[in-house]
């Protein structure tokens, strides 16, 4: 992985993050020059820095992004919307969540990803998906395909710490509106905007938010019902193949990074073992999952396992995984594609270091991996009746 921050993990997993979604590295180099001291302090220390360097950055982006949609260049405008909104997004989930600024940073990234959405992709737009008394917060990409019909479609879910601006910038909802296929990138209960404005956490069923995603679709004439997949990244490597053990309407199930024992991870997190995603790690997984005190959520994560669910999915499933996956063991991906036996199509696919995409959910190397997983999603698709 390029690691612009020598011996900083979390932070290079942002930059490296940042470039493979449409980063430009002179502007990431402007904006990570000054920090590099502060680097060297620790993935907690100088996250503040972080942010502020960053903003500088998207606050230039947006200035240029103003002049240009001032003079009718709506295109390029939206695009510099964009770029701004990568950067503050990935500065915005390196802070602590007691951070006085991280909400309305969050909501400053909502306000820009709109904007680009209106300029530079009208295909784009926000929704909102009934759960329970309140909603779930979307973004749906319609593929032109569904202009003239139903169409097939994606749900992607978050991970622990990223959002449905992270997997909209991925490049992933793109990839799939050229194969023809809809995409849904949902924030669910402990991720994003359902967390940070919602207040909606984490839990270990995560069939009750699949079965509302599903039901939204079912709602919509450009939506073909029997074609409805769903893909996780990261921690969504537990929450995607879970749901799909349970809610027997989706079509098929993408683990992008095989979380198979995620509350394992936890304990030997506590030993610190392995690396952590994030700064203030303990802090945001308490968060994320609304619980007050360490021991307590140690105790309820031992739950958050797919042994005894793997085996109940009943459609294709794909799961992939980095060889230097330095948060989540390698041998998960091989316990998810073993105890899948009831799976029609299970595939396994590693990525190797020679190949590039063997960090997390493929992140050195994310669009070669996102790509694989679009054929995968358009391939499968294929064989299943409209």
């Amino acid at each position: 992985m390029f690691e612009y921050f020598p011996g900083n993990y979390v932070w290079n997993l942002s930059v490296v993050a940042t470039l493979n979604s449409g980063g430009l590295i002179d502007e990431v180099d402007r904006a990570c020059r000054p920090i590099r001291e502060a680097a060297g302090r620790g993935e907690d220390a100088g996250t503040a820095e972080f942010l502020h360097a960053w903003t500088q950055l998207a606050d230039t982006l947006v200035s240029q992004a103003e002049a240009a949609e001032k003079a009718g260049r709506t295109r390029n405008a939206g695009r510099l919307y964009a770029r701004a909104t990568n950067y503050l997004v990935q500065a915005e989930r390196m802070q602590s969540a007691s951070s006085p600024v991280r909400i309305t940073t969050y909501e400053r990234c909502l306000d820009l990803m709109q904007k680009s959405f209106a300029l530079a992709d009208p295909r784009t737009s926000r929704v909102s998906i009934p759960f329970g008394d309140t909603t779930l917060p979307a973004y749906f990409t319609k593929a032109p395909a569904a202009d003239h019909g139903p169409a097939p479609v994606m749900i992607m879910w978050n991970g622990l710490d990223s959002t449905k601006e992270h997997i909209y910038l991925s490049g992933i909802s793109d990839e799939l509106a050229a194969r023809g296929i809809s995409t849904l990138m949902v924030d669910t209960p402990g991720s994003g905007e359902a967390l940070r404005l919602g207040g909606l956490t984490s839990r270990i069923e995560t069939e009750v938010w699949a079965a509302a995603c599903v039901d939204h679709l079912e709602t919509r004439d450009d939506v073909d019902p029997r074609r409805i997949g769903l893909a996780g990244w990261s921690l969504g490597g537990y929450y995607a193949p879970r749901a799909a053990a349970f809610e027997k309407r989706l079509a098929l199930v993408v683990a992008w990074g095989a979380n198979h024992d995620w509350g394992a991870v936890q304990r030997r997190r506590v030993e610190r073992e392995g690396e952590r995603p994030v700064p203030h790690y303990w802090e945001h997984v308490l968060w994320v999952w609304g619980f007050d005190d360490l021991d307590s959520f140690l105790t309820y994560a031992d739950d958050v396992h797919l042994d005894g669910v793997v085996e109940k999915i009943t459609v294709p499933f794909l799961i992939c995984h980095g060889e230097n996956d330095r948060q989540i063991p390698l041998a998960y991906a091989h316990r998810s594609y073993d105890q899948a036996v009831n799976s029609p199509k299970r595939e396994l696919r590693i990525f190797t270091g020679a190949e590039g995409g063997a960090e997390h959910i493929g992140l050195d190397h994310l669009p070669y991996v996102r790509d694989f997983v679009a054929d995968w999603v358009e391939e499968t698709f294929a064989s299943v009746p409209s």
